[in-house]
């Protein structure tokens, strides 16, 4: 029987690229902008998972995660995207 390992998994959720994001457009014109931080070109504002899977593999504990988040609607796939990504292991015990 293989051993079960405790994985932490990462999933960051953020709007489309191609779409609007207010939140991230007032914060970099209002505050980042006007605060003087011209170096900063960019903003993207999202909201972050971190999980801890039982699994018999990364790639289980990363599958894992994508399907719970599709299908517990952990975000709207109409609007937001997800990043899944592994963030280290541990043995379970």
């Amino acid at each position: 029987m293989k051993a079960l390992v405790l994985y932490n998994v990462g999933v960051v959720v953020r709007y489309k690229r191609e779409l609007r994001d207010p939140e991230s457009e007032v914060i970099y014109k209002d505050l980042i902008l006007r605060k003087g931080y011209k170096s900063v070109k960019k903003l993207e504002v999202g909201k972050f998972f971190n999980m801890w899977i039982e699994a018999g593999s990364p790639e289980e504990a990363i599958n894992t995660v994508k399907h719970m988040c599709k299908e517990l609607r952990l975000y709207n796939p109409v609007v937001q995207e997800i990043e899944v990504m592994l963030r280290g292991e541990s043995s379970s015990s």
